[in-house]
């Protein structure tokens, strides 16, 4: 069992254990914050120095309110929303805030070694999981742009030549450009272990009259969960 180091029987806090835990905090906060920069190629500088100091503001409000967690959970979860609510963050970014927070929860309790631990434990986590091929798509998916003209049907125009080199072919968006003269599929394709993208790419310029082909990595919004 953990044992916290500050006396929750007593409504007051030692100077000693005050600066033990927020020594504890700042180091943690650290470690969130490299281990972030290790694993994220996108980041600000902004959001790295946050992550270093979240963990010892939220340590300093559980103090503030003498270890009453309901109190203070409901005050950090009103200040944790103006992240979210100003700018749109990642699923990574919002992982990170959690964890510092987690942290900082831990921390403001006394629970020193308990976070630790945990912090521990999740940055060895990550680096395992963000290292390893753990939830990638396969090198076969790709995502398909084919312009076509406004006179070809574009319904069943292509199924033989994907039924030749693909194991699926999802139509994903259809949508008209160049004043509505021509229209751009969009579509999710996963390829045979033996195909050719060459030749896969010239057999649809002959069937697209050589308009534009796109073939590139699968899509992905910065902004998904």
């Amino acid at each position: 069992m953990f044992s916290s180091i500050i006396d929750n029987t007593s409504s007051t806090i030692t100077v000693s254990a005050a600066l033990i835990c927020t020594l504890v905090s700042i180091v943690l906060g650290m470690i969130v914050s490299l281990v972030y920069m290790f694993s994220s190629k996108e980041h600000t500088k902004n959001f790295i120095i946050t992550l270093a100091v979240l963990p010892v503001l939220v340590q300093s409000v559980i103090m503030m309110v003498s270890g009453n967690l309901g109190t203070s959970v409901a005050v950090l979860g009103t200040f944790s929303l103006v992240r979210f609510r100003s700018t749109p963050g990642t699923s990574k970014e919002i992982l990170a805030i959690f964890l510092a927070m987690a942290l900082g929860l831990a921390t403001g309790m006394g629970q020193v070694a308990f976070a630790a631990l945990i912090a521990v434990v999740v940055c060895i986590l990550l680096i395992i999981l963000n290292k390893s091929k753990f939830g990638e798509k396969s090198d076969k998916c790709k995502t398909l742009k084919i312009t076509i003209p406004e006179n070809l049907d574009y319904s069943e125009v292509f199924d033989d030549i994907f039924l030749k080199y693909t194991k699926k072919a999802d139509l994903d968006t259809v949508k008209t450009t160049n004043m509505g003269s021509l229209y751009e599929l969009k579509y999710n394709v996963e390829f045979n272990k033996d195909t050719n993208e060459k030749d896969f790419i010239d057999d649809l310029r002959c069937r697209n009259g050589n308009l534009n082909i796109i073939l590139a990595r699968p899509l992905t919004s910065k902004e998904d969960l």
